[in-house]
């Protein structure tokens, strides 16, 4: 009998309910132009100014979470297709209000294991959390099961990738690869762990498809029977369908988001300029079962050059300035697929 859990619930029938708000957002990425954009005459590079627009909104959320999609070095910084960033851009997101850096994705080993490791060791210096990639097995026990005392739920992370573009790592260090028995079994260790809600991110799909693939959609079935609570789906660049489900197995609800698309970028499709930002809702009931209670999204869109001549995000609803013909075609093309697709998760108000 695991105690920890019990004397979660007996503690939260004393003391009364919690509420939790999550935010997710997509791939946070560092092409050339978005390089070139934020390097100084010193050399130095300054991405202060492109959140500073959504940057109130994340620091309002209990806890926030985002997928990194470049390596972070010291030198050398390129953008695609081997791509390379500064510590200062990892800066820039803890200082917008980011808690948790996913680093499972198909771009983890552009730098090799050389890069795997300056990234974990940026990451560490910046003081925040990551999961996804470690220095070593040892190093991967250390960190999970990770679980996080949000508003008083405890919440456990996860994340896995598909693929890492064809390299492999070349000593110790430890990718987390998409691996049905792995990824139970760390789901139990969560559970065992005392995590109540279990949120699992997924670096999957095809990319630059708007709706999922049948491969997505049986995992998520899979993630979903194994007790995952939250599915967040991240790698097709474009925004892909969201949807509450209800688990049989678990009698709660769960809830799917197939892709956030890119978070910031310099695509320049219609559907790569911008993503969702995800707000999710826990609560604890008076049951003192901690669930997972709702969510909703608002779009973001990204703009290659704002006022301060940084790449900047706005919300893409409000915006009205010289790219908004872009924006708007980027919410049309976006809101036909969420419109149509979404099982109970609407628009943010």
């Amino acid at each position: 009998m695991h105690l920890l859990p019990i004397f979660i619930s007996l503690f939260s029938l004393l003391f009364g309910n919690d509420e939790a708000e999550l935010i997710f957002v997509g791939d946070a990425m560092q092409h050339q132009g978005q390089l070139d954009a934020a390097r100084r005459p010193d050399g130095s590079y300054d991405y202060s100014d492109c959140f500073r627009n959504i940057a109130p909104e994340v620091t309002m959320a209990d806890y926030a979470v985002v997928n990194l999609e470049t390596p972070i070095g010291s030198s050398n910084f390129t953008g695609y297709p081997c791509f390379n960033a500064p510590a200062s851009f990892v800066h820039a997101l803890r200082d917008a209000g980011f808690d948790l850096f996913l680093t499972a994705n198909n771009h983890t080993l552009d730098r090799r294991d050389r890069g795997l490791h300056a990234t974990i060791d940026s990451l560490d210096a910046a003081g925040v959390d990551h999961i996804g990639t470690y220095h070593n097995a040892a190093a991967r026990d250390s960190i999970l099961p990770m679980v996080r005392t949000i508003s008083g739920i405890r919440v456990g992370f996860l994340n896995y990738t598909y693929g890492t573009n064809g390299i492999e790592v070349s000593g110790e260090a430890v990718v987390d690869y998409i691996n049905r028995p792995t990824i139970k079994a760390d789901i139990e260790r969560l559970r065992d762990a005392g995590a109540e809600i279990v949120t699992v991110a997924m670096h999957w799909g095809d990319e630059y498809h708007m709706v999922h693939n049948s491969n997505q959609a049986t995992l998520a079935d899979f993630l979903v029977d194994a007790g995952a609570d939250l599915v967040i789906g991240a790698h097709p660049h474009v925004i892909q369908p969201m949807e509450v489900r209800h688990n049989e197995v678990t009698g709660r609800d769960a809830l799917v988001v197939y892709s956030l698309g890119n978070f910031i970028s310099n695509m320049k499709t219609r559907d790569t300029r911008g993503g969702a930002m995800l707000k999710v809702r826990l609560v604890r009931g008076a049951d003192g079962v901690a669930r997972f209670e709702s969510a909703a999204y608002r779009l973001l869109f990204t703009l290659p050059r704002g006022e301060s001549g940084n790449y900047e995000l706005v919300q893409a609803e409000d915006y009205t300035g010289p790219w908004s013909q872009a924006c708007d075609a980027f919410v049309r093309s976006a809101e036909s697929i969420l419109s149509k697709h979404n099982i109970n998760v609407s628009k943010a108000r």
